[in-house]
């Protein structure tokens, strides 16, 4: 990139950055999107926060969903914030036809792109000159398109996992008809989407490797996520932290009808809105279980605090999961599946606070023992070698270096 060199440790002071997002919060995305933007801040970029509605917009960003997501999300840190998605008049042009009707038949690739391509410039945004645009997901470029107004803006893509393989796993919770949409379908909509960008940062090897192979043309950069800092564990709580997903709820299904019954007396407490997809999904596998359930907290950080043990029962999903790094963060000892450690370029047999169950019984061996542990009074040592990973692989700090590098080779 042009120029890139000002301020000694800050090479982008007096440039303005982008960072374009989905409109998700309380998740590991929104999690990437607060990271990016401190990263770019810390580099002396001066931030605009687009959040992009993946939805029919209703109205104002008073009104629908923007409330809810507006609420949830005043720690993102930008210098400045816009909003903007679909709106409802578009379904009376040819979204109707363009997207709606792949949509039915499970093309969420199509819809996504479709609504991107309606969503409008948000007011105010024309006042800004912007240098570098940091986009989240292939099914943002056509607003980024709209927002370079044709200027020759570099972009950069996180792409956060191979999005097909989402529409997929959702596919096979929700009502479609025939004939369905593919994951080759989806797939290849993806990645001519994907030509769009200069470079493409990818989060976990797997994607990484996967990426490369499938548009060898392209420029790919392995960045792992920073998650932001939580506090140091230091009680005795055993606890699941889960956002909402189709994976998620599959795992933690997997948890509490494989592993619970085995429990005999260990207790946890399941934190985040997984509690809604679960209910949702299956109401009575929530009943039985409500009162592990404590629903999304505002601070999670001091569940994380107060934790003596994290268990990370996953069954299922693609990418590099962000609760899991949370978990790593907080350095207490873990009790995980080897697919929560997906996407890393680590061995967690070699953590000396990691304890993996190869099936359901030796996960609830290892919960109890952590039971028993929490009962004896014993907390988390300051010091671990999960937080040692994290600081080294999955802090801002080292996000900010490896995003900096990255960005000194992009041509002019």
């Amino acid at each position: 990139m042009d120029d890139i060199s000002g301020t000694p440790g800050q090479p982008l002071a007096g440039k303005t950055v982008a960072v374009v997002h989905a409109a998700w919060h309380s998740c590991g995305s929104y999690q990437v999107n607060v990271s990016q933007i401190a990263a770019y801040r810390a580099l002396g970029a001066r931030v605009l926060s687009i959040a992009m509605m993946d939805d029919i917009v209703g109205g104002p960003i008073n009104a629908g969903r923007w409330p809810a997501y507006i609420a949830a999300t005043k720690g993102i840190g930008a210098d400045r914030r816009f909003y903007s998605g679909a709106p409802i008049s578009a379904l009376a042009g040819s979204l109707l036809v363009d997207g709606w009707w792949r949509l039915i038949h499970g093309d969420q690739a199509s819809w996504l792109i479709e609504l991107a391509r309606r969503a409008p410039l948000p007011e105010g945004l024309e006042e800004e000159s912007i240098d570098l645009i940091h986009t989240n997901h292939y099914f943002t470029l056509p607003f980024v398109e709209t927002l370079k107004r044709g200027r020759p803006v570099r972009v950069l893509l996180e792409t956060q996992d191979i999005q097909a393989r989402q529409y997929v796993l959702r596919n096979k919770g929700g009502f479609f008809i025939p004939p369905y949409a593919t994951y080759d379908d989806m797939l290849q909509i993806e990645l001519d989407w994907m030509r769009r960008a200069d470079i493409c940062v990818h989060l976990n090897e797997e994607e990484h490797r996967d990426f490369q192979r499938l548009l060898p043309e392209r420029r790919h950069e392995l960045i792992y996520p920073a998650v932001p800092e939580t506090p140091r564990a230091g009680g005795r709580e055993i606890i699941i932290v889960a956002s909402d997903n189709y994976a998620n709820y599959l795992s933690l299904r997997w948890f509490l009808t494989e592993v619970v019954p085995l429990a005999q007396g260990a207790r946890v407490g399941i934190y985040g809105n997984i509690d809604s997809g679960v209910k949702s999904r299956d109401p009575e596998l929530y009943e039985a279980h409500r009162a592990l359930f404590r629903g999304r907290v505002e601070d999670i950080g001091a569940v994380y605090a107060n934790a003596g043990c994290v268990l990370l029962p996953t069954v299922e999903g693609h990418g590099l999961s962000i609760k899991a790094v949370e978990a790593l963060s907080c350095g207490a000892p873990l009790v995980a599946t080897p697919l929560a450690f997906r996407g890393m370029r680590v061995d967690p047999t070699a953590l000396s606070n990691v304890a993996l169950a190869q099936g359901a019984e030796q996960f609830a061996a290892l919960w109890r023992a952590a039971q028993d542990r929490a009962d004896r009074g014993e907390t988390p040592p300051r010091d671990s070698a999960t937080r040692r990973l994290y600081e080294e692989a999955f802090s801002p700090q080292a996000y900010a270096r490896t995003l900096g590098e990255a960005l000194e080779t992009l041509p002019a």
